[in-house]
């Protein structure tokens, strides 16, 4: 879903980065160093956001360049999905964040359940790994594996944090405005797939 000038960037922002990071002659760094700030006055230009800041947004990463990982937490409680209403663009999501060095893919899940919504969990299933390029999320600088992990209530209260205002549980046919950066409704649809047909395989790509 990400227009072509962005993907373009990216592939450029990547290449230039690893050669930042592997290269052992300086003539050809520079060129690196040039292909760097092109990608960045490319995105500088399309979306109207100053150089500096796309700079330490989009290019202050080193080394070969990897796709983020975002892992969010899929929570059913008599049959409706919990969400949590996000701060930052008053749109709702399934809890969740940046995987985090150190943690477990269903680890993160877990804690961000607990920091997000106030409820304990565990991790019980993978439900999808989606490259969120193929779906209907707004342009993003990185690119981002999403991994979806269904998990069950075992305690703990409804609670907000400092980035979430509200917390609740929603029927599928009853969804609010959603946080389309972080989840979309089709994705919605697919973790209540898995709550009808819990032999749902695993959604990926």
């Amino acid at each position: 879903m990400d227009p072509k000038w962005l993907g373009w960037a990216k592939q450029i922002q990547s290449a230039a980065q690893a050669g930042i990071a592997y290269s052992n002659n300086a003539y050809d760094t520079e060129r690196y160093e040039e292909l760097q700030n092109l990608a960045v006055e490319i995105m500088s230009e399309y979306t109207e956001v100053d150089q500096p800041t796309i700079k330490e947004l989009f290019a202050n990463e080193t080394g070969y360049a990897t796709p983020k990982a975002d892992i969010r937490a899929v929570v059913f409680q008599d049959n409706k999905i919990l969400m949590v209403r996000e701060k930052s663009d008053g749109g709702w999501s399934l809890p969740g964040g940046w995987g985090d060095i150190g943690l477990t893919p269903s680890e993160v899940a877990v804690k961000e359940v607990k920091e997000e919504s106030g409820f304990d969990v565990k991790a019980v299933k993978l439900i999808g790994v989606l490259d969120k390029k193929c779906h209907p999320h707004p342009p993003s600088a990185y690119h981002v594996y999403k991994l979806f992990i269904q998990c069950e209530i075992v305690g703990g209260q409804p609670a907000e944090s400092i980035e979430t205002s509200a917390v609740e549980f929603f029927g599928e046919h009853e969804l609010p405005d959603l946080s389309i950066s972080r989840n979309t409704e089709s994705q919605i649809k697919l973790a209540f797939r898995h709550l009808h047909n819990p032999l749902e395989g695993v959604y990926f790509d």
